[in-house]
């Protein structure tokens, strides 16, 4: 399971008690934001691309959206989301618990500046029922990204 490898993951950077279950679902930001009790601008939303065939993944703020004219400003190439069956064989996790954590060879991770706003966010831990809370500075650190990114609007 994708949980099992994230707990590893974090395991090995002393951390995985950190990692949250919950008896109900987290698998969208407003589900999220529910079982943890927080705004669900502050869930660390994983989204899975398909750029020039390369699996990429965008951490955004709960509330940002893809900015279509941005992302193809930014990766040369229209906004093209992956299939739930190609998440799970390119990326490593499935919809609804996808993560930049412990992600398959090869996946490209970018963070949007729209998480910039908080101290802390909420991402997921590989399942439909987990998040972690990190700092700015840990996200950064512990997702690897290729940069920080633009590519997300947030609502006014």
């Amino acid at each position: 399971m994708s949980i099992d490898k994230v707990r590893e993951f974090f395991r090995k950077e002393g951390i995985e008690e950190r990692i949250r279950e919950f008896d109900v679902s987290s698998a969208t930001v407003d589900l999220a934001a529910s079982a943890l009790g927080c705004e669900p601008c502050r869930i660390a939303k994983t989204l899975s691309f398909s750029v020039n065939g390369r699996p990429v993944l965008i951490v955004a703020a709960g509330d940002a959206r893809i900015d279509n004219h941005k992302f193809k400003e930014t990766f040369g190439t229209k906004a093209r989301m992956l299939s739930a069956d190609d998440a799970v064989k390119l990326i490593g996790h499935a919809v609804g618990g996808v993560c930049p954590f412990a992600v398959n060879s090869g996946v490209e991770v970018y963070l949007d500046d729209s998480l910039k706003r908080f101290e802390t966010v909420f991402p997921a831990c590989g399942s439909s029922n987990s998040a972690i809370e990190l700092t700015i500075e840990e996200l950064e650190k512990y997702s690897r990204p290729q940069k920080w990114t633009d590519v997300c609007r947030i609502p006014e």
